[in-house]
């Protein structure tokens, strides 16, 4: 399938509804990102207002890795909570009042006077971006035609280095004004709310399934009992392949890779510059991380109906495990990070393009946002102890190149767990 036969039938509003969606999580890569790029000054900030002096690295790496894990933890319950409630009132209703909680909370982070303060306000905004992860790919994938729904994927899926993106150039721009006016932009992902609630519908198979289960009676049925349900015979085998193969991707970026800035703030050469100078390497730093990112999130869907779900998980799992030691622990200049980063991301980060995939295949529509955001978002509360885990490395082996690489392991276990998962290459969405 070439590039423009893939597209040929497309209807102008399946992509309306793919551009709503990739700007949804265009706007929750770029939220999720602000706090790794504005980490250590701003908590050099709150800490010293309180305490006086300069604030030690393993100290911001002890409380950046704990408001990391808070992050998490905000994450995974906003993507079960709104999963279970895409279901139940719909994808579209759903996208708006989740967009809505991140973009404000966002926006309030800015006003943070103690790192607490900030750590509330970043769990409350995780809440809205795991919410939204699940019902845009739900809707997505249920608007989109079969033959095209991977490619789809991907290209919702690159909106995370797009938002990656965004943050690096908006950090670039800013980093003369300190690190509120990042959390005051955040607010921004509010007009993509008011998108969604002119020109989106809900999806045609949603409305069906809802109808059935009205007529069955099975609108009674809580939240418990639809979770209940991924673990019935013949879907548990997949929420657990998926919640497994979720908490092993995001431990690896969020236990490694998004303390990517970190690092390059440490790289000896960089000595000596200022904290303006230091934010433009960070930034450029970034951009050329989420170049190997975006390449990935492409990639993955071709690869995937070549070849088949698995063998490119398995594929991204081992580029992650050699890239991570690689370059947090060779590279002694930035120039040599700056040419490794563009690698890592592309496994590390391109690993994500497979679940707005191949999550959504494991379900039928009635469960279908509640067995995504469960699978992906479980995982990420398992995962939230990744950046807890890489501060406390930090403590122990002095460095976050020493702690990134131990990290890396992690994608061993996503090794061991694919064998067990099903492969649904070439095969339609559940009814």
């Amino acid at each position: 399938m070439n590039a423009d036969s893939w597209c040929r039938g497309v209807t102008p509003y399946q992509w309306l509804v793919l551009l709503v969606a990739w700007l949804g999580w265009v706007f929750d890569s770029m939220d999720s990102t602000i706090y790794a790029m504005v980490l250590q000054p701003a908590l050099q900030d709150l800490m010293r207002s309180s305490g006086g002096g300069t604030v030690a690295t393993d100290v911001i790496g002890w409380y950046g890795g704990i408001i990391f894990s808070i992050f998490l933890i905000g994450w995974a319950i906003g993507g079960v909570l709104f999963g279970v409630l895409a279901d139940r009132f719909g994808r579209a209703r759903t996208l708006i009042f989740t967009i809505l909680i991140y973009a404000l909370f966002t926006g309030l982070a800015a006003l943070s006077q103690t790192w607490w303060q900030l750590a509330l306000f970043r769990f409350i905004t995780a809440l809205g971006i795991g919410g939204e992860w699940a019902a845009g790919a739900a809707l997505v994938a249920e608007v989109w035609p079969e033959d095209k729904r991977t490619r789809a994927a991907g290209l919702l899926q690159s909106a995370w280095a797009g938002g990656f993106l965004v943050a690096a150039i908006l950090n670039l721009f800013l980093r003369n004004h300190g690190w509120r006016p990042m959390f005051v932009i955040g607010i921004a992902p509010a007009i993509v709310a008011v998108f969604v609630f002119l020109w989106v519908r809900e999806p045609e198979r949603w409305v069906k399934a809802r109808a059935e289960e009205r007529q069955s009676g099975g609108t009674s049925r809580n939240a418990g009992s639809k979770l209940a349900e991924l673990f019935a015979p013949g879907l548990a085998r997949s929420t657990w392949v998926g919640s497994g193969l979720a908490f092993v991707a995001v431990f690896g970026l969020w236990g490694a890779t998004n303390w990517t800035p970190t690092l390059i703030r440490a790289l000896p050469d960089l000595h000596g510059l200022s904290a303006s100078e230091l934010t433009s390497r960070v930034s450029y730093a970034t951009m050329l991380l989420n170049v190997g990112a975006l390449a990935g999130y492409r990639s993955f869907g071709p690869l995937a109906d070549r070849v088949g779900r698995r063998r490119v998980f398995a594929l991204m799992c081992l580029g992650s495990l050699v890239m991570l030691p690689v370059t947090f622990l060779t590279p002694r200049t930035y120039t040599q990070v700056l040419l490794l980063l563009p690698l890592l991301g592309f496994f590390n980060n391109g690993i994500f393009s497979g679940f707005p995939i191949y999550l959504p295949e494991l379900y039928p529509t009635r469960i279908r946002a509640t067995g995504a955001g469960f699978c992906f978002n479980i995982g990420r509360a398992l995962a939230s102890a990744g950046p807890f885990v890489t501060g406390y490395l930090v403590m122990v082996l002095g460095s976050f190149g020493l702690a990134a690489s131990a990290v890396a392991l992690i994608y061993l276990v996503g090794l061991l767990i694919l064998p067990f998962a099903r492969e649904t290459k070439g095969q339609p969405l559940p009814p």
